[in-house]
């Protein structure tokens, strides 16, 4: 079954002389089956599902998942309104599902960010820099390829690493 995916691309434009890079939102097709992912949509095939580890993946995770797909490229949402959305479960339980999400990137979910607009977590790992948590096994390396990421699909942020523009925040609904 084909889903759609927004892109974000880049071009390089010469405007009065300049060079510029401008950003070109496409939308594409994509078939599961090229992302060389599984996603089961099925209630019999996500019941049967297990991940690399063995696990299966919880009804609350599922949701999760299919909501962060619907995430446009260029935009991001906080984990508290990804709970408002479903009507269910907690911030931190978004933030679970997503460190163990066994579909990245088909399931984006370095476009979730905390609900002050800052970076917050990838990989297990939550910040950057002074704002780092997680003691020395947080080096800060994941934040800072999620900011890369983002910054790819036009998302920026400030060095302390919160969100530079509050109208790319998307608040999606079931």
């Amino acid at each position: 079954m084909p889903a759609t995916r927004t892109q974000l691309r880049s071009t390089k434009e010469s405007i009065d002389g300049h060079k510029t890079r401008a950003s070109i939102v496409v939308k594409e097709i994509q078939d599961l089956a090229d992302c060389r992912i599984h996603y089961p949509l099925s209630e019999k095939d996500r019941n049967t599902f297990k991940t690399r580890d063995g696990k299966r993946v919880t009804p609350h995770q599922w949701a999760v998942y299919d909501f962060t797909r619907t995430i446009p490229c260029g935009r991001v949402t906080t984990y508290k309104d990804i709970c408002v959305a479903l009507g269910q479960g907690s911030p931190r339980s978004v933030g679970s599902a997503l460190r163990n999400n066994p579909f990245a990137p088909f399931v984006p979910c370095h476009r979730i960010i905390a609900s002050n607009m800052y970076i917050g977590g990838f990989f297990g790992e939550w910040g950057i820099g002074a704002n780092a948590r997680g003691g020395q096994k947080n080096t800060g390396l994941q934040c800072n390829r999620k900011m890369e990421m983002l910054a790819k699909e036009g998302v920026a942020f400030s060095l302390e690493g919160y969100l530079a523009d509050e109208s790319l925040l998307w608040v999606g609904r079931c």
